[in-house]
């Protein structure tokens, strides 16, 4: 990966070699963090991350889910993330937000040991190109009654790591899993969209996927250009029958699927599509007024 000069490591910008933990953190050891995965784009008026509080407040959400305390409020999280970015001098990056139970014992309980927080950022482009081949997991998505899959936890993202293995070595891009239920859930890092006779639908919470920012963000995109989006069930016929699909989240931005199990889907993006990449493009780059509100500058 491409290595910035500082990382925001508990109240501090330390250089990026020096931002460390103990072998023994508890995190390490038994999965007790959860993250954040934003992004700053590049406007006319310079650098903004794009809906940092809500990021920041999704944090918030998934620390207290796990149990896990958090030692700065979502103000002091805000400035630390503008001072990270700042400091490291990008005009675009992706920045990594970790909370993390760290050293002072062991044991599953461990209670006794500290809040480590962290925020990191660099460069890194779209984590899934145009074209997005996907196959069906054989490994079935995280259960909510056995971890809260509304959490951004690191623990239970084994699940996503398992999949996108299998989907490597199978010779796909990206894999979908389904629930217990059987049920399509979401991919390995982001959600899907599935578009038939104009309308598009996405998983709920309820089948085991994170509710995702850039979810949202298409829905509303969607709303404001006259189209319909609804959260419900799907099943993996629906793929297959689907006029079009894409997969959404601030790693991956928006990406069209060109097949589902070898079942191809057209050549390139299709309308709907395309019009939901050209507006959340416009969004994020602060070309659209509507959206300016999303857009935190980062000061120099």
């Amino acid at each position: 990966m491409e290595e910035a000069t500082y990382i925001w490591m508990n109240g501090a910008l330390v250089p990026w070699g020096e931002a460390r933990v103990h072998v023994l953190s508890h995190a390490l050891h038994y999965g007790t963090a959860v993250l954040e995965g934003t992004r700053a784009f590049g406007t006319p008026e310079g650098p903004a991350v794009f809906r940092l509080d809500d990021h920041l407040e999704r944090l918030v959400r998934s620390a207290r889910m796990i149990g896990l305390a958090l030692p700065y409020t979502l103000d002091e999280l805000r400035t630390a993330t503008l001072r990270t970015v700042a400091a490291n001098g990008h005009p675009a990056c992706y920045i990594r937000h970790l909370v993390s139970r760290g050293y002072g014992e062991m044991g599953i309980a461990a209670r006794g040991c500290p809040t480590d927080v962290s925020i990191a950022s660099w460069s890194w482009g779209a984590l899934l190109g145009a074209g997005v081949r996907l196959m069906t997991s054989s490994w079935r998505r995280n259960d909510h009654m056995v971890v809260p899959t509304a959490a951004k936890a690191t623990g239970p993202y084994l699940n996503s790591v398992l999949a996108k293995d299998e989907a490597l070595r199978a010779g796909y891009d990206e894999a979908v899993l389904l629930n217990a239920a059987g049920h399509v859930s979401e991919c390995t890092g982001a959600n899907l969209f599935v578009v038939r006779d104009g309308l598009l639908a996405t998983p709920p919470s309820s089948a085991g996927a994170l509710e995702g920012i850039t979810q949202d963000t298409v829905e509303r995109l969607a709303a404001d250009l006259g189209l319909r989006a609804v959260r419900q069930e799907l099943m993996r016929s629906d793929l297959y029958a689907a006029d079009e699909i894409f997969v959404c989240g601030t790693g991956a931005g928006i990406a069209h699927v060109a097949s589902i199990d070898g079942r191809e889907l057209g050549g390139g993006p299709g309308p709907v599509t395309a019009k939901l990449t050209d507006a959340y493009d416009d969004a994020v780059h602060g070309r659209d007024e509507r959206y300016r509100h999303w857009l935190t500058p980062v000061a120099a």
